[in-house]
């Protein structure tokens, strides 16, 4: 058997303060946008099936129970005591806690108090320029605050992240814009713009991406369904200058950026909350990977967001996987037992550590 030892999750979102329904909690399990169809369930699915695995025995049930069963002993419990409860179970160790998504979700404080763990924040690029705009009425303003506002942030936040700029900005190029194109841009974006108005503009989306690297913090980005392939050439571009690019949620693009990985010496990848949705298959997918990204580039996460269960059900579908596939290699003599160890050790914590500096 392989140990692993506490986990880095480096990149998950806070969970919910408030009590949950079947409905509310179904959704949470992340497997679709929408309600499930009328007649079904999303506990019948990949995601839905680990969670009544693994959490019904950290709240005092049988593993496999109702589902109506499981949620009348949450609300037994409390939103606050099953939250302590499963996320010290997961053996998780420190949460690196992306905080740009709305909702009524805990921040990295709150889930180190409940964890009993570290927890470090993840700033998230689009919200903050958004936050930068509502008191910046004029296009110096803007672009002075958006830079102070992102080297700012990365006093204290262990990484950025963005989703927008990936699908807005750097589908279309990947070198920085020019200044003439920035401000162009940005006058644009304050004239039309109403209060609150989401950053959608792939000119600022690109310009704040680079803003972003030039902070020296490691940057996440998240494909959603792109294909990662299409970062190459921004990965060739920031090659060289001192800040890491960590994939995010590539699936079924896993191949893709496992090869970007081995491509680039800055650029990593995480199995994230693919492994949790594909359940009992998620040994086949961590081989894929693990056939092409070298060991030292693959960082484990949960991606969880509102339910505390998803940490538990990744945490230990990632367990799983990573013995199965290592100690069957180990068992056909293809790799030592002290390689396999070492390498689970990496995957679960020690990539993590060393690229965003954590103790």
């Amino acid at each position: 058997m392989i140990e692993t030892p506490n986990l880095v999750d480096q990149h998950c979102h806070g969970v919910l303060r408030t009590e949950l329904g079947l409905g509310t909690f179904e959704a949470g399990l992340g497997v679709a946008a929408g309600p499930a169809a009328p007649g079904t369930t999303f506990f019948d699915t990949q995601t839905g099936f680990a969670v009544r695995r693994w959490c019904p025995p950290l709240l005092g049930l049988e593993p496999h129970c109702p589902p109506a069963r499981y949620l009348a002993r949450r609300r037994e419990l409390g939103v606050l005591e099953t939250g302590r409860r499963l996320l010290r179970a997961s053996g998780i160790s420190t949460y690196l806690v992306d905080t740009g998504l709305p909702g009524d979700l805990t921040g990295p404080a709150e889930i180190a108090a409940a964890a009993g763990a570290d927890a470090h924040e993840i700033v998230r690029l689009e919200p903050l320029a958004e936050q930068v705009a509502d008191t910046s009425g004029t296009v110096d303003a803007l672009l002075a605050n958006l830079s102070e506002a992102v080297h700012g942030a990365a006093a204290s936040a262990v990484a950025f992240t963005s989703v927008a700029g990936v699908r807005g900005g750097l589908v279309y190029a990947s070198d920085p814009p020019g200044p003439g194109e920035v401000r162009g841009a940005a006058g644009r974006w304050l004239a039309r713009r109403p209060a609150g108005g989401r950053l959608t503009d792939p000119v600022l989306l690109r310009h704040l991406l680079w803003i972003a690297v030039a902070s020296g913090r490691p940057l996440q980005l998240q494909a959603g369904a792109e294909d990662p392939a299409r970062l190459a050439d921004f990965a060739a571009s920031t090659s060289g200058l001192g800040t890491d690019l960590v994939l995010l949620h590539g699936y079924p693009y896993h191949r893709q950026a496992a090869q970007l990985t081995q491509a680039f010496p800055h650029v990593y990848a995480d199995l994230g909350p693919v492994l949790a949705r594909t359940g009992a298959r998620a040994a086949a997918l961590l081989a894929e990977i693990l056939e092409l990204a070298p060991f030292g580039k693959l960082l484990f996460s949960s991606g969880a967001r509102g339910l505390p269960e998803l940490h538990v059900v990744a945490a230990s579908v990632f367990r799983g996987a990573l013995d199965r596939v290592l100690g069957e290699w180990v068992g056909d003599g293809a790799w030592s037992r002290t390689d396999a160890q070492r390498v689970a050790t990496m995957i679960a914590a020690g990539n993590a550590r060393r690229v965003y500096g954590l103790a």
